[in-house]
């Protein structure tokens, strides 16, 4: 009650507060999921492309097994995604009303990539053991190109409320006279998009490694662990220093697009030259920073390669044009970790490559295999950060300097939406909850399966060791005492 008492006396609308949180849980659970929705089908063919190459059953088997973790994956995604378009809508009519008709097309663009990845898996998870190897194979190449599409849709719109173009203002300052080419391919398009989908790529790619790496530590040397750890990490590996030079390119383009946004980010309270570089801190009122690590010069040196390089400062606009320091101090964080985390990742890279290079093998050191099994889950946090750094940066503003957070939000009472944010809460922990529980199961008979225990396979449905063949081939394993052999043909 007090906080909203203080949001109306400082003339915020109470139901403010209610829907950016919202906002934020919804789309900080569905980001979890999206790099297996955008990268995991690429790993997966690549691993299928491996094993008919190879006439490889392990790299076979382990596609198949990626490709049910797929599905899964991609049917969570779906409920979160489709929370998140209506969301759209529901909380922030003000700015859907008025630029929807400029900036909606890269939501339906998205809405048709769903609807296509979601036939090619079903085609692709239908194919095992009923279609020709490369048959199978082919048609589910376009199914990552669907993928990549969906993240084009979801890119352009991102990009666009921080870059807005393609329209003009008529009396009553509404857009008018769209041009659907400039509002897609808006100036933070292009950074932004690939900087998007390679992390999407070595996030997935760390995360699936971690999972064999785990494996690995515990004793599980075998070729199934080997394979399934040292092509998708190979995969994060390259392209972790791309994505390294992609995101000091993205850095770049916030300098010189959205200079307010780079000054929040950077701590930079006044215009001037000779800029230092703050790691973590806080943001005082005054312009101060606490706490923080100062390198000087560094921030000019970074944005235009030279220490008298121009930075532009929070007060070069008013206060209420620009983030508060606490929202500076938020993106400021978020930032930094972000930057920390890949440059721990590249010395990781860097000793992969190190032990191939030297020896053509993995590291074999047990502290290599605990970094690799930690990766996964700091990808994690750096795509969390990428899109709190995004969002939080371009406060005040929903459109960038067009249409502020507070005009666009619902005129939903405040109540009503703590009320939906408790449910939404209590439902995606339900729905992450089944989404562990399944995979978790899915790894249960994967297990007993690989580890050929008759008595334990009486009870399940039987995995097979390669995933082509006639459906009705006989059970090569023995039966269970007391009963007869399964037949082939169960869960993927």
């Amino acid at each position: 009650m007090l906080s909203t008492a203080v949001l109306l006396a400082n003339g915020t609308p109470a139901q403010l507060l209610p829907a950016r949180e919202l906002m934020a849980f919804t789309l900080a659970s569905h980001i979890l999921l999206v790099p297996f929705g955008v990268a995991l089908p690429f790993i997966t063919l690549l691993m299928h492309h491996r094993g008919l190459r190879r006439n490889d059953p392990v790299a076979l088997l382990l596609a198949r097994r990626w490709s049910a973790v797929m599905a899964v994956q991609f049917a969570i995604g779906i409920i979160t995604g489709t929370v998140l378009s209506f969301e759209f809508g529901l909380l922030w009519p003000g700015m859907m009303g008025r630029w929807g008709d400029v900036f909606g097309l890269g939501f339906g663009v998205e809405a048709w990539a769903f609807f296509l990845e979601a036939v090619l898996i079903a085609i692709y998870l239908y194919g095992w053991r009923r279609l020709k190897p490369w048959t199978h194979f082919w048609l589910a190449v376009p199914l990552p190109l669907a993928a990549l599409m969906g993240s084009f849709g979801i890119i352009a719109a991102n990009a666009w409320m921080n870059t807005p173009q393609g329209f003009r203002l008529d009396a009553q300052g509404n857009p008018v006279d769209v041009d659907v080419r400039q509002a897609i391919f808006t100036p933070m398009f292009g950074p932004e998009y690939w900087h998007f989908v390679v992390a999407m790529l070595l996030t997935a790619g760390y995360v699936v490694a971690g999972v064999y790496a785990v494996g690995w530590l515990r004793g599980r040397r075998d070729r199934y662990h080997r394979l399934g750890f040292t092509v998708p990490f190979t995969v994060a590996a390259i392209l972790t220093p791309v994505q390294f030079m992609l995101g000091d390119s993205a850095a770049r383009s916030v300098f010189h697009k959205q200079p307010i946004k780079f000054a929040a980010m950077e701590f930079v309270w006044k215009t001037d030259t000779h800029v230092p570089e703050y790691m973590f801190g806080r943001l005082n009122s005054d312009g101060t920073v606490s706490g923080a690590i100062k390198i000087p010069q560094l921030d000019s040196i970074l944005a235009g390669f030279k220490p008298s390089t121009q930075v532009t400062g929070l007060t070069s606009v008013p206060a209420s044009n620009r983030p508060t320091v606490v929202q500076a101090t938020i993106a400021h964080w978020a930032f930094d970790i972000m930057v920390t985390i890949g440059s721990v990742l590249i010395l990781l890279a860097l000793w992969y490559a190190w032990s191939w290079w030297r020896h053509r093998d993995n590291p074999h050191s047990r502290w290599f295999y605990r970094c690799a099994a930690l990766a996964g889950v700091a990808c994690l946090v750096t795509v969390e950060c990428g899109w709190i750094a995004t969002e939080v940066g371009r406060q005040p503003w929903i459109v960038y300097n067009h249409m502020r957070v507070s005009e666009a939000v619902t005129s939903t009472s405040a109540g009503s939406l703590w009320a939906v944010l408790g449910m939404v809460v209590v439902v995606y922990v339900a729905v992450f909850g089944a989404f562990l529980a399944v995979v978790l199961k899915m790894r249960i008979r994967w297990r007993i399966a690989d580890e050929g225990s008759a008595v334990a396979r009486a009870g399940l449905p039987p995995e097979t060791d390669t995933p082509y063949g006639p459906r009705g081939e006989p059970e090569p394993a023995a039966a269970a005492p007391g009963g007869t052999g399964h037949t082939p043909g169960g869960a993927s």
